[in-house]
């Protein structure tokens, strides 16, 4: 029996950053739009996969970094709103959204936008390192230990300390469009090596150290769920990670359902003792060393790989935030265990990189019982070749220009900049690419 949803409340994607190849924001056009519900989304450009996908009525290319004070983004979704004129659920798919539409609720509202109701400072708390440490302890929700500095000191005694290998992050996720200290999370496997990367981290590192849990000891899970006004889930689904990109450290490349209770008693707990509302995407990593699930990251928002998980009714978190802001039912059922979720297009160099490290997922099951594509889907297809020519494109423009610099360099084969000559091009000869624009200006 189809969804009962409400097809005159559009959906919003709302993301903020420069990052066109998002398969979590395809899936959530998809998932809403196979329903009938009306969506739309903010793009890089007209050519990003979620832009070309045919269940988007509109793209509303916005370029940030998601570095812009927030009165300016804030502006921008008013803007949105006045376009599409009618009230909207907004999708945040990154923590920049999340945490903007948190402690921007009253204007965004007042604009006819539908979100969950939070207290304004919890998100951006959860999306922080330190923040997200300091609520599990406050609550007994383990966690791997942790450190801070605030000097280079800090970080002189903590290598003098500490047993390596470490874990190096950036302690707020906001950082990582700005002045990252770290490309992402760093394995650190000496003193020495930590004083080095630590040179380039200002006075004022921004980062947490944290405990290495070993690979052959541990073994990554991820819960996803909605939760409703009163903090309790509407829906809530647990999977086990089989590989991620970069490995043992990035986003979701292949994973399972698999039923885990304890793992939803935990969660449940967690998001009651804070009082969250909304979308989760938690990624927790059990130790086998001492047998207990250990919380490393909570996204406030959609998840990339959220669906992965659907229940027998048809309903995923998107839905069921849908369903529940519109006032509907969410219906109830059990997951769909045993289903696996494949993106295409980092999957293939993670099975690569995790044959060689030996690392194995013992509660993956032997075979899947249905796959979920990241970017092809049969009737929607055009994502995935969008997102195809945005990989391939790049290379086949840097080899142009090695060519073209071979020829024109000869047999000094010099490097040139500009226009291939030598000299240096005037900005107003320069080709542009996509522009700044306002939000909704040349939409597609």
């Amino acid at each position: 029996m189809p969804l009962a949803v409400d097809r005159e409340v559009p959906g919003l994607i709302v993301k903020f950053g420069d990052y066109p190849l998002h398969h979590g924001g395809v899936g959530a056009i998809r998932s809403l739009g196979r329903l009938g519900v009306p969506m739309y989304a903010i793009t890089e450009d007209r050519c990003t996969p979620a832009a070309v996908s045919r269940y988007l009525c509109r793209a509303f290319p916005w370029r940030t970094t998601g570095a812009e004070p927030p009165e300016r983004l804030v502006d921008g979704l008013l803007t949105i709103a006045r376009r599409i004129g009618r009230p909207t659920v907004m999708i945040p798919t990154d923590e920049e959204a999340a945490v903007l539409i948190a402690e921007h609720q009253g204007p965004l509202a007042d604009a006819g936008f539908l979100f969950p109701s939070v207290e304004p400072e919890l998100p951006r708390r959860l999306a922080s390192k330190q923040g997200l440490h300091e609520l599990c302890a406050e609550h007994g929700i383990p966690s791997p230990a942790a450190a801070f500095p605030e000097s280079h000191a800090d970080i002189e005694e903590f290598a003098a300390r500490a047993r390596f290998p470490v874990v190096v992050k950036n302690r707020e996720a906001f950082t990582r469009r700005a002045h990252p200290a770290v490309a992402g999370t760093t394995r650190i496997a000496t003193p020495d090596a930590l004083r080095d990367l630590a040179r380039d981290w200002g006075e004022r590192p921004g980062v947490i150290l944290q405990e290495y849990l070993p690979r052959e000891d541990a073994e990554d899970w991820i819960v996803h769920a909605y939760i409703g006004q009163d903090s309790v889930p509407r829906a809530m689904f647990t999977g086990v990670k089989v590989r991620s990109w970069p490995p043992h450290a990035g986003m979701t490349a292949h994973a399972y359902v698999v039923d885990n209770p304890e793992l939803a008693d935990l969660a449940a707990r967690f998001v009651k003792q804070i009082g969250f509302t909304g979308i989760v995407d938690l990624d927790l990593r059990f130790d086998r060393r001492d047998g207990r699930y250990k919380l490393l990251d909570f996204n406030p928002r959609a998840g990339a790989q959220f669906r992965l998980f659907e229940n027998e009714a048809g309903v995923d978190v998107v839905r069921a935030m849908h369903l529940h802001l519109t006032g509907r039912d969410v219906p109830e059922g059990e997951q769909r265990t045993g289903h696996r979720y494949v993106v295409e297009n980092i999957d293939l160099p993670a099975l690569l990189a995790y044959r060689r490290s030996g690392y194995t997922t013992p509660h993956a099951p032997s075979r899947a019982g249905g796959t979920e594509l990241a970017w092809w889907a049969a009737d929607d297809p055009r994502p995935f070749f969008t997102m195809l020519a945005r990989i391939i494109r790049p290379g086949i423009r840097h080899l142009y220009r090695l060519w073209r610099t071979s020829r024109r360099g000869g047999a000094t084969g010099a490097l040139v900049r500009g226009s291939g000559h030598g000299r240096a091009v005037p900005r107003s000869k320069r080709r542009s690419g996509s522009r700044d624009c306002r939000p909704g200006e040349g939409t597609s």
